[in-house]
């Protein structure tokens, strides 16, 4: 078992590049991965690592141990439950990323009854709203909404997340409802400009046309950065929004906010779990990706 932990420690060590950022992921001081790592290539008879102030780099006797020490460790894992009862007996750190709006509306709500059935189970949660690098940042897993943008990460996709066109009771009342899309621009209705670099082009407004997508281009009543401010200004009465129904079904069950086109909803958005590589999905992980999985299905097309 000391081995082993030495081996995840230097796994975390080269997938960072980093001793420090590594030991912060691990909750252990700097000293200790820095020992760990230099002892192991002493008892191997080579070096693993190439350090520099600025970065730490695999050798190529690196990378091969690398390869095999993964293998090695998520056979490990398997093996310490394979014969215990499912739902039982999950051990260790589990390190996983959410986007922020999806984490606080509907994932973590429902967190208390999957720490109640995996109570051994220590999770380290992240919520951000930019695409996360799972290898450098150390996340056993990520849950990814759009593109994964990355064809060497391993994506399990999940379906896809509905959306909906909304506005609020006050917003409607002073510029009117519109029924279809021409209304848009003869009611003269604004819209809250999101992107995630503030001053980027704008997506515009989206809506189904045959069997494809398109975008019309309506006024700007504000442009944002960040979920949470994209859906306070549609509940202000700012303009008109796009969200996904996790973020805003509360609102809409509570009228503080109303549909609005429910015929022209924009395209649906595509939830993935993204793991760094095949021999990431140790037990740990493959529960975890079931449980939101399931969680998120009712939401899902």
């Amino acid at each position: 078992m000391h081995n082993l932990e030495h081996l995840f420690i230097f796994i975390r060590v080269a997938e960072m590049r980093s001793f420090s950022r590594a030991a912060e992921s691990m909750g252990i001081q700097k000293g200790r991965a820095s020992t760990v790592v230099r002892q192991l290539e002493e008892d191997l008879g080579t070096r693993l690592l190439h350090r520099t102030t600025r970065s730490v780099q695999l050798t190529e006797d690196g990378r091969r141990f690398q390869e095999r020490a993964r293998e090695l460790l998520t056979d490990f894992d398997d093996l310490q439950s394979m014969f215990a009862e499912e739902g039982v007996a999950l051990r260790g750190r589990l390190r996983v990323d959410l986007p922020t709006e999806l984490a606080r509306t509907t994932l973590v709500p429902a967190l208390p009854d999957f720490m109640a059935a995996y109570p051994d189970l220590e999770l380290q949660v992240s919520s951000t709203d930019r695409q996360v690098d799972p290898v450098e940042e150390g996340f056993d897993c990520v849950l990814r909404l759009g593109p994964i943008g990355d064809e060497t990460l391993i994506a399990r996709p999940l379906g896809r997340l509905r959306m909906v066109n909304a506005a609020s009771p006050a917003y409607l009342a002073q510029y009117g409802t519109p029924v279809v899309l021409e209304d848009l621009h003869r009611q003269g209705h604004r819209t809250i400009h999101y992107s995630r670099a503030l001053g980027a082009r704008p997506y515009g407004w989206e809506y189904p046309d045959g069997d494809d997508y398109a975008t019309l281009p309506l006024p700007g009543a504000l442009h944002v950065n960040s979920v949470q401010t994209y859906e306070a200004a549609g509940l202000a009465g700012i303009g008109l929004i796009q969200a996904v129904l996790t973020g805003i079904g509360r609102h809409l069950e509570s009228g503080a906010l109303v549909e609005v086109l429910p015929d022209f909803r924009p395209e649906p958005l595509d939830v993935s779990l993204v793991v760094a590589h095949r021999q990431n999905l140790s037990r740990r992980v493959r529960v975890f990706m079931e449980w939101i999985e399931e969680v998120l299905a009712p939401y899902l097309d």
